[in-house]
């Protein structure tokens, strides 16, 4: 296990990058816990597998350094970081049976028989292949070779580190929740330090204590499941973060108002002089029907059952809003909306602004 210290890493793929642009992942400068469960999440290229690269020793950043415990490992190989990694697809020896393919790692390092035994049966068990334990990998199923993997990671118990990249890609959508929720489990006994890279937001927030939202190779926020629903640091986070996700809407502002073209709502803060591009974000869950003449007026344009509640569709001032109705709740015929004033999130150029009172 080992806390992991980024200072001020970026990486460019290209050899003499010149401005932001160019930087596929930009700045971060940030200390991960030892033995903390962490979750890179954000869409397909934003920088999420170059940054787990770069931890896991494939990649050499263009800028910064990169510690394990206080040790520069900037330079060391992959192999002298004494880490494990879990890749998308199954990384395993079809000519060997599942519990030879466990005992490898362990076999490798010298670990001794009575002790590789007592682990490879543990991690049998864990992943529920005992039936299977005797036979070749090559005649499995995509998902089974994919446990096997990741318990080829999981079984050893002297690793700085254990990464994960998009492990669960082939695997079904049942024996995901299953697997989740067995991970977080195993951190729990383990203390390992895990590192899991997903674009599914179910998985990084079932998964990590703290998530790492990343943005065209930016780090926008890390925080709690909970920090990311409740103060979403940027715009992205508010879109990506919740289903559906935040309403982000211009506005100006003025004290403790907020105008919306002809409409005027209080916030629960007070705030400065607009600067840059000013927007509103309010999630769904807190946009409520309302008959009082406060209300603003809301033009219905859809609304879908999706079985626990059912989401309106429609705008405010020309601006698409999401409201959900809760079970038996009915859309008035002159709709109006009102905003939770204690759950709006005020954003300069896509950042949080903070408010004072």
């Amino acid at each position: 296990m080992a806390r992991i210290t980024l200072d001020k890493i970026a990486h460019s793929y290209l050899p003499s990058p010149k401005s932001d642009a160019d930087f596929s992942l930009k700045e971060i400068d940030h200390d991960w816990h030892d033995g903390g469960a962490y979750a890179l999440l954000g869409p397909s290229g934003c920088g999420k597998t170059t940054l787990l690269n770069i931890i896991s020793g494939l990649l050499t950043p263009s800028k910064g350094n990169i510690l394990f415990d206080g040790e520069n490992v900037t330079d060391l190989p992959t192999e002298l970081r004494n880490i494990a990694q879990v890749f998308q697809f199954p990384v395993i020896y079809d000519t060997m049976t599942v519990a030879q393919n466990l005992a490898f790692p362990l076999a490798n390092r010298h670990v001794a028989r009575d002790e590789i035994d007592r682990r490879v049966s543990e991690m049998i068990e864990i992943l529920d292949l005992g039936d299977k334990a005797d036979r070749k990998a090559r005649g499995l199923t995509a998902d089974e070779k994919q446990k096997i993997s990741l318990g080829r990671g999981l079984v050893r118990h002297d690793v700085n580190a254990i990464l994960f990249d998009e492990p669960l890609t082939v695997i079904d959508p049942h024996m995901k929740w299953q697997l989740r929720t067995k991970l977080k489990e195993l951190h729990r006994q383990l203390g390992h330090t895990m590192i899991y890279v997903t674009h599914d937001q179910t998985e990084a927030l079932t998964f990590a204590d703290k998530v790492v939202v990343m943005y065209e190779g930016e780090v926008v926020q890390i925080g709690t499941p909970e920090d990311l629903f409740d103060r979403p640091a940027h715009t992205f986070v508010g879109y990506f973060i919740g289903s559906p996700g935040m309403n982000v809407i211009s506005c100006e502002l003025d004290g403790k108002k907020a105008r919306i073209g002809e409409s005027t709502i209080s916030l629960g803060k007070a705030y400065g002089k607009d600067t840059g591009k000013i927007e509103l974000g309010i999630r769904p869950e807190f946009v409520k029907f309302t008959n009082k003449k406060s209300g603003l007026p809301f033009q219905v344009e859809a609304v879908e059952n999706i079985g626990r509640f059912r989401i309106a569709r429609g705008s405010v001032e020309g601006h698409g809003i999401t409201a959900l109705l809760q079970e038996g709740e009915v859309v008035p015929d002159s709709p109006r909306v009102a905003f939770e004033k204690d759950r709006i999130n005020i954003y300069s150029d896509s950042h949080i602004v903070e408010g004072k009172g």
